[in-house]
């Protein structure tokens, strides 16, 4: 181990030697977490203002302490701050250069609050902002879907089960499908904010403190629900980070999935789509190839997330009460979680819009496969015969179609008839591509009619969360 020593100042009194370098840096999480400076500040200036109304502080120390923390996040904002890692955090390297530049009065600053209750505020304060921004790009998404959804609401593909034709749908019933996804995501996220919205500032460091704080000040100067209501949960609790993560990993499975259905449709197998160039990437060697990187890029930071959930869990799953130095460990996962959750959000919000169907594909697609034999069996159902007996029925007209190669629209009256004679003329009405998906009516069917008033409905709700 290098022989190298370092002293940090804000704790070495009970220290007979300096730390050794090489574990001052290795202990040290400046390097990542100064991305929380704003935060670290806006918490300081609120936990002095709370102590100059209870008298712990004068107003002029205050209205210092004030001056010289807006003074250094300029700094930080300009590129001229100084960060040491032997200062360990980024709350010692505030505290210390506001000492710094303002004198003993910079030390006062953290009279009744450790790093412990410190660091959990800031985080908190922190994500409930990340929260914010990648809710207003969900919303960006969904109203991007809404409108593709509503423009094509008439446009007719194959719905698919086992990525077998099954039956036809409208391609703005499709997007629909991933707007409900997105539509729990946002659910899911609006509630994990209300766990990240309480304040542990004033739990200091385990067991709270001896001054005459009022925590009630400081959370309103922040703009927290609620505070903490225990000192020892205040200062360990990491279950919102977990939270987070836990809804992050589900909307990251959702793009994911929608990903997935993008890479198909742009493959010529497929061909139903077209992204514009600008969101896909060529070949070095092969000149034909338009890949499109962003959904595959996109499907595979989905593990990224999933991996930061577990770590989290496994992080926390044996920590005895209250802070311990293990969770330190918490904020580069839950960065990087929020990073990949926020950007793929964005991508996706700006190329859903940029999306334009191959109409003509998806008819042909969707007319093979007898997409419409269960709107035959449901035919012959209503007719009188029991549904079992038109299974049977259909499956035999559709071995029959496999081996003329016909679909069923395309047979004449006389060849269904031989499978029923309860087979009338009536019967292509139903066997069209349009008459099979406007007879499915009914709130959540695809329906060209119920995929306008679902776009209704979503534009209402996105306008309720705006609220």
């Amino acid at each position: 181990m290098s022989q190298e020593k370092t002293t940090n100042q804000s704790w070495g009194g009970r220290f007979s030697e300096p730390v050794d370098a090489f574990v001052a840096r290795f202990t040290a999480s400046v390097n990542f977490d100064q991305r929380l400076y704003k935060h670290d500040i806006q918490g300081s200036i609120a936990h002095a203002s709370m102590l100059a109304q209870v008298g712990v502080l004068t107003t002029d120390e205050r209205d210092t302490i004030i001056e010289g923390l807006r003074a250094i996040q300029s700094e930080i904002e300009a590129g001229e701050f100084d960060w040491q890692v032997e200062l360990e955090d980024v709350h010692m390297n505030i505290e210390a250069r506001l000492t710094q530049r303002i004198g003993i009065t910079g030390k006062k600053l953290h009279t009744g609050r450790s790093r412990n209750d410190q660091v959990a505020t800031d985080i908190r304060l922190w994500l409930r902002e990340e929260i914010d921004i990648i809710l207003s790009e969900l919303e960006r998404l969904q109203s991007g879907l809404l409108d593709q959804a509503e423009q094509h609401a008439e446009v007719i593909m194959p719905g698919f089960t086992h990525l077998q034709t099954a039956q036809p749908v409208t391609f703005g019933h499709h997007l629909l499908a991933w707007y409900e996804m997105l539509r729990r995501d946002t659910e899911r996220l609006l509630d994990c904010r209300k766990r990240v919205n309480r304040m542990p500032l004033g739990s200091a460091a385990l067991a709270g403190t001896t001054y005459p704080i009022d925590r009630s000040i400081t959370c309103e100067l922040l703009g927290f629900d609620a505070v903490s209501g225990n000192s020892l949960d205040g200062v360990s609790d990491r279950d919102f980070a977990i939270e987070f993560c836990a809804a992050a990993a589900v909307a990251m499975m959702h793009l994911s999935r929608f990903s997935e259905e993008l890479v198909l449709w742009t493959s010529a197998q497929f061909n139903f789509i077209d992204l514009p160039d600008r969101f896909c990437t060529g070949s070095s060697i092969m000149p034909q190839k338009k890949n499109p990187d962003v959904p595959e890029l996109v499907r595979g930071k989905s593990g990224r997330v999933y991996g930061h959930l577990m770590g989290l869990l496994t992080l926390m799953k044996s920590q005895p009460l209250a802070y311990n130095k293990d969770n330190q460990e918490d904020k580069e996962p839950l960065f990087d979680a929020v990073d990949t959750l926020r950007d793929s959000l964005r991508a996706f919000a700006d190329m859903i819009p940029a999306i334009k169907p191959r109409v003509d594909m998806m008819r042909e697609a969707a007319l093979r496969g007898f997409s419409t034999a269960t709107d035959l069996a449901d035919y012959l159902v209503r007719k009188g015969l029991p549904f079992r007996d038109c299974h049977e029925i259909v499956g035999l007209a559709v071995k029959y179609g496999v081996d003329q190669g016909k679909d069923l629209a395309e047979m004449s009256l006389a060849e269904l008839r031989q499978f029923s004679d309860q087979i009338e003329q009536d019967v292509f009405d139903v066997l069209t591509l349009e008459g099979s998906v406007n007879a499915r009516d009914h709130i959540g069917g695809t329906a060209p009619a119920q995929v306008r008033a679902a776009v209704t409905r979503g534009r209402a709700q996105l306008q309720a969360d705006n609220a």
